[in-house]
């Protein structure tokens, strides 16, 4: 049986502000998140952090440059907090990255061979961004991957729709949370 982890990545005070559709977006991703636990596997969040006065910073990366100018992301502001919806238990991990993947600028990779993880259940804000980067990463490290459609939100719902239903089931599992739940209560 694979060692899972669940990545919950980028669901932030300020992204979900900004992204949350009011579809129940948010209740979908704490049945993940419950049901995960319930199952034995560990939960893992990932947020984007970046250092006051942004050193790590290159004006040539366009994307990083404007979520600079959009004032996300800096560490220690109220916005960059995790949704408390969705907020971390005691002892739970979270991993800072510095850029789009949940691998970039962070030591996810570590705390994953740590544990044995050789299999990822992925959910998050932004499809578009930090579910595909990561999942892509993830690709060529080996891993398993597992895609929980509704417990990953985009800004723009057709592309979410694209990538959910034509790229992502071409290198990984793809369910909904509740789909994903009878299957690991299954086993």
């Amino acid at each position: 049986m694979a060692n899972r982890a669940l990545l919950v990545m980028d669901v932030q005070r300020d992204v979900v502000a900004i992204a949350d559709d009011g579809s129940g977006y948010l209740s979908r991703l704490r049945r993940a998140i419950d049901g995960g636990r319930a199952a034995g596997i560990p939960v893992i969040y990932v947020v984007m952090g970046l250092r006051r006065g942004d050193p790590e910073v290159s004006p040539r990366n366009k994307v990083i440059t404007n979520v600079v100018r959009a004032g996300l992301f800096t560490e220690g502001a109220a916005g960059t907090g995790i949704h408390p919806d969705v907020a971390p238990r005691q002892g739970d991990v979270v991993v800072t990255k510095r850029r789009g993947s949940a691998f970039s600028g962070s030591d996810l990779d570590l705390v994953l061979r740590a544990r044995d993880v050789n299999h990822l259940v992925l959910t998050g804000i932004a499809t578009s961004a930090v579910v595909l980067s990561t999942l892509w990463r993830a690709i060529d490290l080996d891993f398993g991957l597992t895609v929980l459609t509704d417990a990953c939100l985009d800004t723009d719902p057709e592309v979410h729709r694209m990538l959910t239903e034509r790229l992502f089931p071409q290198w990984a599992d793809v369910y909904e949370v509740e789909d994903w739940l009878r299957c690991i209560a299954s086993e």
